[in-house]
């Protein structure tokens, strides 16, 4: 399949590396907004087309689908533009700004009846069904807690601490251990409390979140870019917990009994980045003639939109262009 990216800037070459070591996917386009930069970028990753503009991408006949690496506060506007012309896309993540252009988009999505997922590669990895398949033969017995976090000192980087570019951690690296603790417990969250530091700028700079679900389990989630975090996902049963280190690429799960002995470590398969089970998942569903990818379908995308919508409001943050 013939995947054009939009954007050209360190994300964007991530995954321009992982296709360019794909059989089964070929990097043939890439669009910036300065020729020349797309011009370097083509010629570093073996990328046949080379676009100064957006509008040039979606309008070749070549292109089968386009991975969005913008900025969080453009991926709305990139998205519409890929869908308005036929154009599947994988967006990074956070999907949109907020809930609301995130709805939008998923209905031009199902009108126009063109694929739309977003690129958060965790819910992909194998990692993922590992750790459900530990749950689910009972070796840490009845899940009652989880625990998610992730931190980096990244408070630096002009783009996370910029509200007119949908800054701050939630949005960055919170998303990650939302994501973690839906894949484990779900979505059916009946009260949620949080509360988080803010940067100059009025973005969060860390945040900590609770979840209370129907079912009574509970969950926290840390998230913050003043400095490193060990970045594990815990989850805690009955009979023992489990350890998925590395929260964001998990690269082993440790299971450990109630004596907190090591009982089990599953090392995670091989990669080329990680990126590439998000892009073999997309062009899967598209060859099916599908709209979602059932590892994160648009309900998921939604939902996980809504809580951090409502994680900003009670914390005041409201961006500039909203």
């Amino acid at each position: 399949m013939k995947i054009g990216i939009m954007g050209a800037g360190h994300i964007a070459e991530k995954m321009a590396y992982t296709i360019q070591h794909m059989e089964d996917a070929t990097g043939y386009a890439i669009a910036a907004r300065d020729l020349e930069r797309a011009q370097i970028f083509a010629e570093k990753f073996e990328i046949q087309k080379a676009y100064g503009s957006y509008e040039a991408l979606v309008q070749d006949p070549e292109v089968e689908l386009i991975y969005i690496a913008t900025p969080h506060s453009h991926h709305y506007d990139c998205m519409k533009l890929c869908l308005t012309h036929q154009k599947p896309v994988l967006c990074e993540k956070a999907f949109t700004a907020n809930a609301a252009q995130a709805k939008e988009i998923l209905e031009l999505s199902k009108k126009m009846g063109v694929f739309v997922a977003e690129a958060i590669w965790t819910r992909y990895m194998p990692s993922r069904y590992i750790i459900e398949e530990a749950i689910a033969a009972g070796k840490i017995g009845k899940v009652n807690f989880v625990t998610a976090n992730l931190g980096y000192d990244i408070k630096d980087v002009p783009r996370l601490t910029d509200p007119a570019l949908a800054g701050g951690a939630l949005l960055d690296v919170g998303v990650y251990t939302l994501n973690f603790i839906a894949m484990v417990l779900g979505t059916k969250v009946r009260h949620m409390q949080s509360c988080c530091v803010k940067t100059e700028t009025g973005v969060d700079a860390m945040n900590a979140i609770t979840l209370e679900y129907e079912n009574g389990t509970l969950a926290m989630a840390h998230s913050g870019m003043l400095g490193a975090t060990e970045q594990a996902g815990i989850v805690y049963g009955t009979k023992g917990y489990l350890i998925a280190e590395n929260i964001n690429n998990v690269n082993r799960v440790c299971i450990y009994d109630n004596a907190r002995n090591l009982v089990e470590s599953i090392q995670m398969p091989p990669q080329i980045t990680g990126f590439e089970d998000e892009v073999r998942a997309s062009m899967q569903a598209i060859k099916a003639g599908k709209i979602e990818c059932t590892q994160m379908p648009h309900t998921e995308i939604l939902c996980m939109m809504e809580w951090m919508d409502s994680l900003r409001a009670a914390w005041g943050i409201k961006y500039p262009f909203e």
